[in-house]
């Protein structure tokens, strides 16, 4: 065991579950209406319990057992034979379980905000937890659990896909899932509202952009200088977008937002992601430069043009957004364009088909969708009873 690799794992651990909780949570929260803000923090941390104990159960087994090219079975369920001496590398396997079960925990929750405000909670909970078993960890054992893209003696490529931190594995399949359940659920019925605490969205946004350092350096699963220039494009990208995106709203809008800008700083954290373990800091730069504008012009295309209400932009900016930082690696000649490509075909197609599987199983089972009134009176009071202010104050 490396002591040095062990503690900033650790500590990366902690960042990446601060993503979701509070980050993600803030994020979202303050982007629905007022009378919502509750739903979507009990979504994020219901989603994050849940998944804790199935990544236990099954997950962690599916992804990183020792199985064959398309999953790794079930030896390790409930981390059978594992113990606090048995090492992954060079660093305790118990640790590496839990920093990957904190990628397991939002990648889930990254789908939330497709759906926020007219969601049935039952739904949400169930989906969740199939998803994450029958979709996410299996795509997770084909890149990094030495699978079906993983460059090993069974892959589909010689060279193997490069996702260093999930921009395939993470990004692009919660992006597609979004985008899935967003078209089964159907558009708001009341569109219009802007966010209801903007301030709360900085905030949010603020903290993922802190746990990010972990999500990116903590994937080098060591304490060294790869890891640190991992922070470091990944810092430039998120800095780099944020002021193409408000530079763009300038120009297209005639004022740059707050909420713009923090939603920039994500696509250039969500474009950088798979590209952080390869790219020095001028290509950072420009996947950040590019994150910033095209991630824009994608939330407009999939709200006006393919009339999907994916209601916080999950699929153009997270699911875009990975795909973009796998192709630029292909770009800047880090990768193999067939690896790259090749990869995103088939967990697409995988994605799109276990996710539409699954959503019409679950609401087969539960209601997808609250009632009419249930919407126009909030979640929070009709899903939860509560109430995230007082109304008559």
């Amino acid at each position: 065991m490396n002591g040095a690799d062990t503690a900033w794992i650790i500590v990366a651990t902690a960042l990446v579950l601060f993503m979701t909780l509070p980050g993600l949570a803030l994020f979202y929260g303050g982007l629905v209406r007022a009378r919502n803000v509750l739903s979507v923090f009990m979504q994020c941390f219901g989603i994050a319990c849940l998944m804790s104990i199935l990544w236990l159960a099954f997950g962690y087994s599916i992804a990183f057992g020792d199985g064959n090219a398309y999953w790794g079975g079930l030896d390790k369920m409930f981390l059978n034979g594992v113990t606090e001496d048995t090492m992954s590398g060079n660093i305790p396997e118990v640790l590496f379980f839990a920093f990957q079960m904190t990628f397991a925990i939002i990648t889930p929750a990254l789908i939330v905000g497709a759906y926020v405000e007219r969601i049935g909670f039952a739904f949400v909970m169930t989906f969740s937890g199939l998803w994450m078993l029958i979709c996410y960890a299996p795509v997770a054992h084909w890149v990094w659990g030495g699978g079906l893209l993983a460059g090993a003696e069974w892959s589909l490529f010689a060279d193997g896909v490069n996702d260093f931190a999930g921009g395939i594995v993470v990004h692009q399949t919660a992006g597609i899932a979004a985008l899935i359940v967003a078209f089964f659920l159907g558009p708001r019925r009341d569109k219009g509202k802007p966010p209801h605490n903007p301030g709360m969205v900085m905030i949010g946004a603020a903290m993922l952009w802190v746990g990010w350092f972990g999500f990116n350096g903590g994937s080098e699963l060591a304490a060294n200088g790869s890891a640190a220039m991992a922070i470091t494009v990944t810092h430039l990208s998120a800095a780099t977008a944020s002021l193409t995106w408000i530079l763009w709203e300038r120009i297209r809008y005639g004022k740059s937002s707050l909420v713009g800008l923090v939603t920039g700083t994500i696509a250039g954290l969500a474009s950088i992601t798979p590209a952080s373990g390869s790219v020095g800091p001028i290509e950072a730069l420009i996947i950040g430069g590019v994150a910033g504008i095209m991630c824009q012009e994608l939330c407009g295309f999939i709200k006006n043009k393919l009339n999907i209400d994916d209601t916080l932009d999950v699929f153009a900016v997270h699911g875009v957004g990975g795909m973009f930082g796998i192709v630029m690696l292909a770009v800047f000649g880090h990768a193999s364009w067939t690896a790259q490509l090749g990869g995103l075909v088939v967990v697409g197609i995988w994605t799109i088909v276990i996710t539409t599987a699954i959503v019409l199983v679950v609401k087969a089972i539960f209601p997808i969708r609250v009632g009419e009134e249930d919407e126009y009176t909030g979640l929070d009071l009709t899903s939860h009873g509560e109430r995230a202010y007082d109304m008559s104050s």
